[in-house]
């Protein structure tokens, strides 16, 4: 995670908060990423793996504004019910993220279903970059 924590950085890629699951391993690897990036980590029960991804909309309204840089680390299937979430405005879509894997999003709104799918990395795109 370290390397792929580094990757990002070299991406010159940047955000505003980083959210995370309490669990260990994902609290594990936002704790690294926050290192690495020199930030603050936010644990949230929204990202638990049974919990619903639009709890999370509801929970952290204000976080999904235009403009707001957010890393979300979490868990599957819950990390790609809410891309899918974030796409259609739908869980249904079957979109998985390997661990360590990365997606860009981005939208003009907060509204589900109105965000635009920038690109996705696998972990090892990721490693290989830094």
């Amino acid at each position: 995670m370290r390397r792929i924590a580094k990757g990002m950085k070299k991406l010159k890629l940047s955000f505003d908060i980083l959210l995370s699951s309490p669990f260990v391993r994902a609290k594990r690897t936002a704790e690294i990423v926050a290192e690495v990036f020199g930030t603050k980590i936010k644990l949230t029960d929204a990202l638990v793996p049974t919990a619903n991804p639009k709890r999370l909309f509801q929970s952290a309204e204000a976080l999904f504004r235009p403009g707001r840089k957010v890393v979300v680390v979490g868990h599957e299937p819950f990390l790609g019910q809410l891309v899918s979430l974030c796409l259609s405005g739908k869980s249904a879509v079957n979109i998985r993220l390997k661990k360590g894997g990365l997606c860009k999003l981005t939208s003009n709104s907060a509204t589900l279903g109105a965000f635009t799918l920038e690109w996705m990395l696998t972990p090892g795109q990721l490693s290989e970059i830094c």
